[in-house]
């Protein structure tokens, strides 16, 4: 018997049935049913069609319409919660993540055959959740975020007295592993630097390594961020702390960019591109690396595109740099972030330790290792 394709499923809408309804918070209904958003003229770009909707403001509808089909239990907090979220122009990953804290929470609940009302909700529920999640091996940082994002929801719904008090008056706390930041060996990062054979993959990796840039905020750079006299590279607005900062590259990393520069097409906006769409992809450029690594045989350390911005602050440190200055150049708003390459990388303490130990092991028979007794 010939094998038939199955027909194509299609989703059936909510019946009528279900009171709730999205649309109003979407602030007008869909992109594609609005007229064009009317900004003021003085803020307009020359170059931006603005009968479009915006990214932020895709990205919106999508979510709004994700909660509709998940159709969780209180989906109505749920979407007031998420709507003060989006005033407070949070980052569409930290939207994403409230969320699906949210969403997985409520799944458990229901999957245990426990009650969902937001009112009955209780210790004991979270720490259900929290075994459940680290029985599924889960990070620690993991299970300690969406816990966290729980408890921003339910701090936010305590103003209306819909939740339990005693869910915020004893919070659960998970104890963190303190790891260190992963820099890259000194040998494999000359290993790996020589099998770079592609000149714009040259002027990528040397960028992250000389700068300490986030990948994401390289791959956001455009020919206008960068002041090659100056070697400076502007980043208006960092992709994790919204903060903006100017970091500068070293003249290795400046000659590998003016050799991608002589064959950049130079009608793309974005530093670095992609033949099929403007922007080089996350994706991409982790293949791009993890295709180096493999081929100088450094697999099994697991060298990850970020580990390039923590050679950058050891490197730093390892040469003297305050750490002050190398807090405002990583565009880290706590120093704590900062110190934590200090332990990594501190030259001083370990020759202290082996200048101590041959006196200890030079001097094992001196006088004053001699006790009285």
């Amino acid at each position: 018997m010939q094998y038939q394709k199955p027909p194509k499923t299609t989703h059936l809408a909510p019946s009528d049935s279900y009171a709730f309804n999205i649309k109003p918070h979407l602030d007008g209904g869909l992109p594609f049913e609005n007229p064009p958003i009317q900004r003021p003229n003085s803020l307009l770009h020359p170059h931006r069609d603005y009968t479009r909707a915006t990214r932020r403001e895709r990205f919106r509808t999508r979510q709004f319409l994700k909660i509709e089909r998940d159709m969780l239990p209180n989906q109505e907090q749920i979407v007031r919660y998420m709507r003060h979220k989006f005033r407070e122009n949070c980052k569409p990953n930290t939207i994403r993540n409230a969320y699906f804290a949210i969403f997985s929470f409520f799944k458990f609940l229901d999957n245990s055959n426990k009650d969902t009302r937001l009112d009955r909700v209780n210790r004991s529920d979270l720490e259900d959740y929290v075994e459940h999640e680290q029985d599924r091996e889960l990070k620690p940082s993991t299970v300690n975020n969406r816990l966290r994002s729980l408890y921003t929801f339910f701090r936010f719904l305590s103003h209306e007295k819909l939740v339990s008090p005693e869910l915020l008056d004893r919070k659960i706390n998970i104890k963190m592993p303190s790891a260190l930041p992963r820099s890259i060996d000194p040998d494999d990062e000359k290993k790996l630097l020589s099998v770079i054979n592609k000149i714009r993959d040259r002027a990528m990796i040397y960028l992250l390594l000389r700068t300490g840039m986030r990948i994401g905020e390289l791959l956001k750079t455009t020919m206008d961020d960068i002041d090659l006299r100056r070697q400076m590279i502007r980043i208006y607005e960092s992709e994790k702390t919204s903060i903006g900062r100017v970091v500068y590259f070293s003249n290795d990393a400046a000659e590998a960019l003016f050799l991608y520069l002589q064959e950049r097409d130079t009608t793309k906006e974005r530093l670095f591109y992609s033949r099929a769409k403007g922007s080089l992809s996350y994706t991409s450029a982790w293949a791009m690396f993890k295709g180096y690594v493999d081929k100088v045989g450094l697999s099994h350390k697991s060298y990850s595109p970020h580990c390039l911005r923590h050679t950058f602050a050891t490197r730093l440190l390892n040469a003297g740099m305050h750490l002050e200055c190398v807090q405002v150049l990583m565009g880290h708003t706590n120093i704590e972030q900062t110190r934590r390459y200090a332990n990594l990388s501190n030259k001083r303490r370990e020759e202290e330790y082996f200048k101590t130990m041959a006196i200890i092991e030079g001097g094992a028979n001196d006088e004053h290792d001699q006790f009285d007794y």
